[in-house]
């Protein structure tokens, strides 16, 4: 066989062995998700039950007033739901980047690679053009990382944002449901 087939067919067994682990990690996600979803149904059936039977059972305005007690945890339930979906999407995503990022380098240096193969058979006289395609292709990978840099920065800055929202609403809720 001769090169060129051969570097397509490692290329290609390599595409699908990525292929399955990247399906196996979002299936992982996947099923992180379903297990937190199923407990928060749980807590909630559990909750409500709890808040009915005590608002049934309520003999005085005194009886009522604690049995709608039992609902101001909610807010700090549904906080700390949002963290751990917020969790398990951002672990996700960091992992799919992390992957995403060793096969660009890797397809970066297969690029260059075979660029500097190609080049090696160029007409005479064309090595001002082959610099110059070379420079091209380093410079657009030097952009797209520091794009890369940015757009996490940036993430980062809206993770961070995001928690501190969600203190500011759980510790709200909680000196209201004080206030009353």
């Amino acid at each position: 066989m001769n090169q060129p087939v051969e570097q397509f067919l490692a290329s290609a067994q390599s595409a699908v062995a990525d292929f399955g682990t990247l399906a196996a990690k979002n299936l992982a996600t996947l099923e992180k998700l379903v297990e937190l979803n199923m407990a928060a149904a749980k807590s909630a059936m559990e909750d409500s039950a709890k808040h009915m039977q005590a608002t049934i059972a309520a003999r005085s305005p005194q009886d009522l007033t604690q049995a709608a007690d039992l609902a101001k945890p909610i807010a700090e339930k549904a906080a700390a739901y949002g963290k751990a979906v917020a969790a398990i999407v951002s672990e996700a995503g960091a992992e799919l980047t992390k992957s995403a990022e060793g096969k660009l380098a890797d397809a970066q240096a297969q690029a260059l690679a075979s660029i500097d193969a190609a080049m090696k058979n160029a007409p005479a006289g064309t090595e001002g053009a082959v610099a110059a395609f070379k420079s091209a292709v380093v410079a657009s990978q030097n952009a797209f990382e520091n794009a890369q840099a940015s757009a996490k920065t940036a993430l980062a800055a809206v993770e961070k944002n995001l928690a501190v929202a969600t203190d500011l609403a759980v510790k709200t809720a909680k000196t209201k449901a004080k206030a009353k």
